[in-house]
């Protein structure tokens, strides 16, 4: 149950990464982050009301606070990565923020067998060759790499933090209910204060609030695929090895390389192809270890 649920994360995760990819050559990526993320507030707020799960508030919810604050601040170094370096050095090293669910499932004692600890190596070599890394080419200014490490060890640090901010399936739809709150107060506050600096936070090409409203069926589905992603993860983390949970929801790099390749025709490198195989052997690996 562990692998098939950290696996709907990877795929979760990575159709919104797509999806978030499209609409951000459109509108400010900012934009698209609140809005989505206030859909998702207003979907959880519903859920949370209806199951009562306000019941469970306590401080274990700090930690969907946390997450909330460190969640858009990644995804900003992460845009901002992707403003200053190649998107294909970039991307890859974004997925190593795994590093830290797994360093935490180490010290509060996963112990994977030798199978486990070589299908998370391979998996994660396997991620990151999927991004097709650019190894020959124009230079990666150090501050592209700082920024991409930030939000690495940022998204990481997320998903460690909202594995521990609930024991009960209710007691989750409240935690992502506050992370996702928290998200657009954060969130909210970076764009007014980009618009009031002279930024755009409508598309520039026109269609101003109409074009939004246009948006919304995907801005709704980022939302709730991310959402349902932490949620999956959260379950995950919870009834297996965290180590496990964390490297196997860590391929959405994978199915965002794949999506881009069936909807966009865009055509896989052979470094992609042999880090989506090698990404493939390091979970069958993990799942069977």
């Amino acid at each position: 149950m562990t692998a098939l649920l950290a696996l709907s994360t990877s795929l979760l995760f990575g159709l919104a990464d797509f999806g978030g990819g499209l609409l951000t050559r459109r509108f400010p990526a900012l934009t698209v982050v609140v809005v989505s993320q206030t859909i998702a507030v207003v979907v959880l707020g519903t859920i949370v009301l209806a199951t009562g799960a306000f019941d469970q508030a306590g401080p274990l919810l700090w930690y969907a606070v946390a997450a909330g604050v460190i969640g858009p601040a990644a995804m900003l170094a992460f845009y901002r990565a992707l403003a200053l370096g190649p998107m294909g050095v970039v991307s890859p090293l974004g997925s190593l923020g795994v590093v830290v669910p797994v360093a935490v499932g180490l010290f509060v004692g996963d112990r994977p067998g030798l199978a486990q600890f070589a299908g998370i190596a391979v998996a994660i070599v396997g991620v990151v060759l999927a991004g097709g890394p650019e190894l020959r080419g124009a230079p990666v200014r150090r501050r592209a790499v700082l920024l991409t490490i930030l939000a690495a060890f940022g998204f990481g640090a997320v998903m460690a933090l909202i594995a521990e901010a609930s024991t009960t399936v209710t007691g989750l739809f409240l935690a992502l209910f506050v992370q996702r709150v928290t998200n657009v107060v954060v969130g909210g506050g970076a764009l007014w204060l980009s618009v009031r600096r002279g930024g755009p936070m409508l598309p520039e090409d026109g269609g101003g609030l109409r074009a939004v409203g246009a948006a919304l069926p995907a801005l709704a589905f980022i939302g709730l695929a991310d959402v349902a992603a932490n949620g999956t993860y959260a379950i995950a983390a919870q009834r297996g090895p965290i180590t496990v949970a964390a490297v196997l929801a860590s391929l959405y790099p994978v199915v965002t390389a794949l999506a881009a390749r069936v909807v966009l025709k865009e055509r896989l490198k052979a470094v992609q192809a042999a880090g989506a195989g090698l990404a493939l052997v390091g979970t069958v690996l993990l799942a069977t270890g």
